[in-house]
């Protein structure tokens, strides 16, 4: 498709999916339109990719008290939509100039199932020992390769929102993350995207590898409880049940850089947010310093070299980004040998931007709010980049917005539409954003297009 504008926004957090946001404003622009929601690898990861032509996987979990949740996790046969269609066609989905508002996507496929046994089949190729660590691997091909793709988001089955009261900063596991990820490699997938965001647990990622096999032991070889408390008391990690993983790629999808520990990490930094009290941040911090000291002392260097072998300086704990998600990322690192990738960057290729991209005239990105925020890795300004790459202008909608005018040229972005510029009343805004969302773009239009 040529001298068209590629509607590329993220979620309005607590108003409409990313989805929703490129309909509505694809509906009010009145030309033609290609509609391609992104996310950064935070909340509404799977729903964007799911609405590109992932399909949505839904399982019956481990939440992050223990009780039993839906969480869902997308999937693709080959990790590459915009493949399936032949070369040079338009990519969908399309909305036609002069065609109705509404959802024109098509529809979600949604495959449902009752809980399932998620130790995945992979572990009939077991570790030779329990101390042994992964083989190394070489460097990961690019996210456009063709293989099967899973997209996991961490909050699906292990976030806040999964808590059925008050928060549990103690208790709360990871457990349900490491269910999904054992579905998804017993499916096939030889490419597992995790992101991170939103967690209600500062277990470490004890729970997930517990979920795919790992055993946690105290002195007396009982296994831990849930939590990231519990690990004050691990003695040795016994991985002769945790599958060989050396075939499948891991990428977290995440601009969190914090380490595992101190000041900085997701003790201090993240376990507050989740209602960890001072003296809870205290011992979960020791926790986790327990959990990386006997991961390092049981398994040598687990996870501390890059994919080509060579020694990574300061360590798994020490690596940014092991911080995330309460330490999440440091399991992904040690025991699944992911490779951290900046989030909208990675799921930009991931969905294939660069092709929806060539030959549009303009590109319009979008966010609930366009703050400071937005300049720290968030989508808006990484489409942006990626735009200015290809030579197309940038435009902007959202909610309200903070940054002048100035600040949105330095991020690539020429203007901002919001909703409050029609709309002051912020709850009428929320109530109302997707007619809203119509009008403005038709603004948007006169102005730029």
């Amino acid at each position: 498709m040529v001298d068209h504008v590629l509607v590329a926004p993220d979620k309005f957090k607590g108003s409409l999916t990313a989805a929703e946001v490129a309909a509505r404003v694809a509906a009010g622009l009145g030309v033609p339109a290609v509609e391609l929601p992104v996310a950064d690898g935070g909340d509404g990861t799977v729903d964007a990719v799911v609405a590109c032509g992932f399909t949505r996987i839904t399982r019956e979990v481990t939440g992050p008290t223990g009780r039993p949740v839906q969480a869902a996790y997308a999937w693709h046969p080959t990790g590459h939509p915009a493949g399936d269609r032949p070369a040079g066609s338009a990519p969908p989905p399309t909305r036609d100039v002069g065609r109705p508002s509404g959802d024109v996507r098509p529809p979600e496929r949604d495959i449902r199932s009752p809980a399932p046994d998620v130790r995945p089949s992979a572990r009939d190729a077991r570790s030779p020992t329990p101390d042994a660590r992964p083989s190394a691997r070489e460097p990961w091909p690019s996210a456009r390769d063709a293989r099967p793709t899973a997209v996991i988001e961490l909050a699906e089955a292990s976030g806040l929102r999964r808590l059925p009261g008050d928060r549990e900063p103690l208790t709360a596991t990871s457990y349900g993350t490491g269910e999904l990820i054992a579905d998804a490699v017993e499916r096939g997938a030889r490419r597992v995207v995790l992101g991170l965001g939103g967690s209600a647990c500062t277990d470490g990622g004890a729970g997930m590898v517990q979920a795919l096999g790992a055993r946690l032991l105290d002195t007396e070889g009982r296994e831990l409880g849930p939590g990231g408390a519990a690990l004050r008391e691990l003695d040795r990690i016994d991985l002769a049940a945790f599958p060989d993983v050396s075939g499948v790629e891991f990428v977290v999808a995440s601009d969190v850089d914090n380490p595992l520990l101190g000041p900085h990490g997701a003790a201090a930094v993240y376990g507050p947010q989740k209602g960890a009290t001072a003296d809870d941040v205290r011992i979960l911090e020791a926790a986790l310093g327990r959990l990386a000291a006997v991961a390092t002392r049981t398994h040598g260097l687990v996870g501390a070299v890059e994919h080509d072998g060579a020694p990574r300086p300061m360590g798994v704990a020490g690596a940014p980004g092991a911080g995330a998600a309460g330490g999440v990322g440091f399991a992904a690192l040690a025991f699944l040998r992911a490779d951290i990738r900046p989030g909208i960057d990675y799921l930009l290729d991931l969905l294939g931007f660069g092709e929806f991209v060539q030959g549009a005239r303009l590109v319009i990105v979008g966010e609930g709010s366009l703050d400071e925020q937005s300049l720290r890795g968030k989508a808006p300004v990484g489409v942006a980049q990626a735009a200015a790459k290809a030579g197309v202008p940038v435009v902007a909608v959202c909610g309200r917005r903070t940054l002048s005018d100035a600040e949105l040229q330095v991020a690539g972005i020429k203007a901002a539409y919001a909703l409050t510029d029609l709309e002051p009343d912020p709850v009428r805004c929320m109530a109302e954003a997707g007619p809203l969302l119509e009008r403005l773009a038709a603004r948007l239009a006169a102005d730029r297009l």
